[in-house]
């Protein structure tokens, strides 16, 4: 069965959503995905549900966050759905004087259930990032920065010191976690 315009443009919605996120629109957030959804990202493993009441947290703090979401490439069959999509995370904690940006793949798993396509399991594939200094160069611990793949060691790290910490690796370009993920998500579209 071929994709339909209608289906296509559900699902880029879907994913543009991410800016109610970033806008503390937390109920539109919400709706994003089905309710037994699931995201697996740096400082964050679960329901999304409680992604949501986290990312609360995470709003009431000195760390704010920002998206940029690239067009979805879309891998589509009948109701189910693979889509890799280009985001750049910008992060800035102004208690810090310190800020990331890191290039990431965000890879989800889209469902179609009574008509409508939501979101089923979010995860994040880490390219490249780096620090920002928005105050000037501030002083960074290398021991805790190196503890995280250098693709999200900056952002490991803001995290970490913002409170959030990541507790283990998450997959890279090119890493055997990314080919694991997506050998696995081939296996649930096809199943």
């Amino acid at each position: 069965m071929s994709m339909q315009v209608e289906d296509r443009i559900q699902i880029a919605d879907l994913i543009t959503g991410w800016i109610h996120r970033d806008l503390g629109e937390w109920d539109k957030l919400r709706d994003l995905f089905h309710p037994d959804g699931e995201i697996e990202v740096t400082w964050f493993e679960g329901r999304f549900a409680d992604f949501v009441d986290g990312s609360m947290r995470m709003g009431a703090s000195s760390l704010k966050t920002k998206h940029l979401i690239g067009t979805p490439v879309v891998t589509c069959r009948e109701d189910k759905a693979l889509v890799e999509t280009n985001a750049v995370i910008v992060g800035d904690n102004a208690d810090l004087g310190l800020g990331c940006m890191v290039h990431n793949r965000f890879f989800d798993k889209i469902e179609r259930r009574d008509g409508v396509w939501k979101l089923v399991k979010r995860q994040s594939i880490y390219d490249m990032g780096s620090f920002t200094f928005p105050a000037g160069l501030v002083d960074i611990e290398h021991g805790v920065a190196a503890k995280y793949p250098s693709e999200y060691a900056a952002l490991g790290y803001v995290l970490e010191k913002s409170g959030f910490p990541v507790k283990r690796v998450f997959a890279t370009r090119g890493s055997e976690l990314e080919k694991e993920m997506k050998a696995e998500a081939l296996r649930w579209l096809d199943a």
